[in-house]
Formats: structure tokens, sequence, C-alpha cells
């Protein structure tokens, strides 16, 4: 299964809906942390907790433009 951040690179969902995986991930059993689950790497997750979700928007979209 693709993660979060592997669909949305390849434009198959919007950025908002992070907020469902998110949600999913709380509700499992899943034993990765969020941003295993999310198949972010520690800068995006670092931007996304310590700055905003705007932040990892940028950081995701740059990498969606290659």
């Amino acid at each position: 299964m693709a993660s979060y951040k592997e669909r949305y690179l390849a434009g198959e969902i919007e950025f908002e809906e992070i907020d469902n995986y998110s949600y999913q991930w709380g509700m499992s059993d899943d034993e990765r942390t969020l941003a295993q689950y999310l198949g972010l790497n520690a800068e995006e997750e670092d931007a996304w907790v310590s700055i905003s979700e705007d932040a990892l928007r940028e950081l995701l979209d740059k990498q969606r433009r290659r």
C-alpha cells in the first residue's frame, strides 16, 4: 500500500488528506511512528511538527515538481 507521501507526490490525493491518514493511524495498531506511516523523512516530520503544515506542504511540493 502506498504511503500518504507517495500518493500526494503522485498527485493522487490532496494535501489535506494528511488529516485522514493521521486519524487512521491513530485508530490502528500499527507499530510504526506516525511519520513512518505517512512516509515522511526526518526533515519533513520536523517541519510539520516544529513549524507548520504549510512548511511540510512546501517541502513536499518541491519534490512533486521535480
